[in-house]
């Protein structure tokens, strides 16, 4: 006759795996961490006719700026630092070509780059400045 033969699952076919611990407080080793002063630059006023692009979905600024030429005003200028320069050219030609055919221009288009950071931590991070017009 056969024997009966147990089946198990998988998980409990194999020895338990071993995890691995946390080394305590007293083996590990303590470095003195250096704690640098949190430095609140302070922001300028921002210009009314300047809209900031960041890490917004593009309809969100892309409203902002329709926004904007639909009060009354004739110019804007977009600004974006960094990976947001894509996006600022994404929204301005989004709202050129969708929503101001042929009303809007763009005037004129600034590149430049800024440093940030401090002494020993400085850094060069590429910035644009699209100024766009509203024909009469």
């Amino acid at each position: 006759m056969s024997e009966k033969v147990e089946h198990k699952p998988a998980r409990e076919r194999h020895e338990p795996r071993t995890e691995r611990t946390e080394p305590t407080p007293e083996r590990r080793e303590e470095r003195p961490r250096e704690e640098r002063p949190r430095v609140e630059r302070p922001r300028g006023q921002i210009p009314p006719d300047t809209v900031f692009i960041g890490k917004k979905p593009l309809m969100a600024y892309a409203t902002a700026v329709m926004m904007h030429f639909n009060s009354g005003q004739n110019t804007l200028t977009v600004k974006a630092r960094g990976q947001s320069i894509s996006h600022a050219v994404d929204v301005v030609e989004v709202v050129r070509r969708r929503f101001f055919q042929g009303k809007l221009t763009i005037k004129e288009v600034r590149i430049a780059s800024e440093v940030l950071g401090e002494e020993g931590d400085t850094r060069n991070v590429s910035t644009i400045e699209i100024v766009l017009e509203k024909a009469a």
